[in-house]
């Protein structure tokens, strides 16, 4: 079963962000993300899209309990080359943050296959390539582009989250060989 995969011991609680917990390419797309957070409009012609009605939002804090189970995430999907917000054994994100110590309402995460937090992409070897593919999320509008929406903290919903984990992970045998999970969320809800 995937939810093995995970840590889901205590060891995980989101006490201790330590930075040793997320490879250098995370920990780049998260400074990426918040750089782009403090002032969206200056990252426009970058991300190929427009910002300029974007509100500056407060930067995310690292999260090692988001870290390890997008790190956990990202591996399995290189592992076992599917790249869905579900697992191939119908779990979704948030049953794992549950697990992991990260505190959400009991019913964000009874249906097992939930995902309110986290954003996937594929094929991108750099954070500044993935950054860009969610960031861009096809050249929609603000005010439909789900992954720019919750990066960016563009909707009510996004704005009010204030923690950031980030993985990737690599295997020249699956069909992208390059796979990311961010998972951007906050407590007490």
């Amino acid at each position: 079963m995937a939810a093995s995969l995970l840590c889901l011991t205590p060891a995980c609680s989101d006490d201790d962000n330590d930075d040793s917990i997320a490879n250098p390419e995370a920990k780049k797309a998260a400074s990426l993300i918040n750089d782009i957070r403090k002032n969206p409009d200056a990252y426009s012609s970058q991300m190929g899209v427009s910002l300029s009605e974007v509100s500056a939002r407060s930067a995310l804090a690292w999260n090692d309990a988001l870290a390890k189970v997008a790190q956990a995430k990202a591996e399995d999907m290189a592992n076992r080359d599917y790249f869905s917000h579900v697992d191939l054994d119908g779990y979704g994100v948030n049953y794992f943050i549950y697990k992991a110590g990260y505190e959400i309402p009991a019913s964000w995460y009874s249906d097992k296959s939930s995902n309110y937090f986290e954003n996937i992409a594929a094929g991108n070897a750099t954070a500044d390539a993935m950054v860009k593919q969610l960031v861009y999320d096809g050249g929609r509008d603000n005010s439909s582009a789900g992954h720019r929406s919750s990066l960016l903290g563009i909707s009510d919903w996004n704005s009010t989250c204030t923690d950031i984990g980030i993985g990737y992970a690599y295997n020249a045998d699956s069909k992208y060989k390059h796979y990311w999970s961010v998972i951007i969320a906050k407590h007490g809800y």
